[in-house]
């Protein structure tokens, strides 16, 4: 990767922070409504994943996907107007926070059902399959997905057609308030995957650099073998599963013991450490950042509610 591309990451790296950050202060104030999962602490992953595709290979996720959009090419300022619910969002003010997408960019969406959008990848690949083209669809779920049908079904399914899909567990340790422990009989996730057959791996979730690696060379097997691949990618969510998680189930000495693995921080040293990048460069995609993240709430708050006829458009496909 040039060095151009390894800066670009961290820029991208800290956007999602900062957004989210911005949009935790936002959604205590009542500005932002439902449900919101925020990525802190996960940044390197959907980084990582996505600078590995290819254009034309399709990302489908789950909620927490604010880091998703943003990696895919869905600009601040749609992605901050979204979670406001104003007409000039992704997903014109309806989706909001769970539901980024911008097929235009091959980004596919954020679901709120937990595993729901599995069997869809499955789907989405198979249509390539049909068309005779080797794009991937990525498919990025987690860990509690992976303990319910959907994912069963949809693993089962890429494995006996020889579907592209790079399944992706975005393993934070807890579904909800369960530790992965307590609510799978398997707690090495990428296990699951030698039920199908299925080549797996695993990946170390707060470096970005062997995000993108493992990634790569999944994909390069996809390509070639049209097989699928689960990656099991080990991270840490920094704050609560939603907003108003009140965190009982983890002590705050858990909590600070992953901080200091920091994902950013980790970047930033390998940055500086290779040479890559001086100290004021850094600085200055900071500072780029925490402008470019004001001024999207600057645009999300001056812009319209959606009309009140939107409530009929968007319903059904042309």
């Amino acid at each position: 990767m040039k060095k151009e591309q390894q800066i670009d990451l961290y820029y991208q790296m800290v956007l999602i922070r900062r957004l989210e950050e911005r949009g935790a202060e936002l959604y205590q104030a009542g500005k932002i409504g439902g449900f919101m999962h925020l990525y802190i602490g996960q940044e390197a992953v959907s980084t990582g994943l996505i600078a590995a595709r290819e254009d034309r290979d399709r990302v489908i996720t789950a909620y927490r996907d604010h880091g998703v959009a943003l990696n895919c090419g869905i600009s601040a300022n749609e992605v901050m107007a979204e979670l406001l619910g104003k007409a000039t969002g992704t997903s014109k003010g309806k989706g909001g926070s769970m539901h980024m997408a911008d097929t235009s960019k091959n980004m596919w969406g954020g679901h709120a059902i937990v595993g729901g959008h599995l069997p869809i990848a499955s789907g989405f690949a198979l249509g390539d399959q049909y068309a005779g083209n080797d794009n991937i669809t990525i498919c990025m779920f987690g860990d509690g997905a992976t303990n319910i049908g959907y994912f069963h079904e949809a693993l089962n399914l890429s494995k006996t057609w020889g579907l592209r899909v790079l399944w992706v567990c975005e393993n934070n340790q807890y579904g909800m308030g369960t530790a992965v422990g307590r609510a799978s009989a398997v707690t090495e996730i990428r296990q699951k995957a030698e039920g199908y057959g299925m080549k797996n791996g695993q990946a170390d979730g707060m470096d970005v650099m062997k995000v993108y690696d493992a990634a790569k060379d999944a994909m390069k097997f996809i390509r070639e073998n049209s097989q699928p691949y689960l990656l099991e990618i080990d991270t840490y969510r920094f704050r609560g599963h939603s907003m108003g998680d009140p965190e009982r189930y983890r002590k705050a000495e858990e909590v600070k013991k992953w901080q200091e693995n920091d994902p950013i921080g980790i970047f930033n040293k390998y940055l500086l450490d290779k040479k890559i990048a001086s100290r004021k460069q850094l600085d200055e995609i900071e500072a780029r950042v925490e402008e470019e993240v004001a001024k999207s709430v600057e645009f999300a708050e001056a812009s319209p509610e959606p009309a009140l006829e939107e409530l009929f458009t968007d319903i059904y496909a042309d």
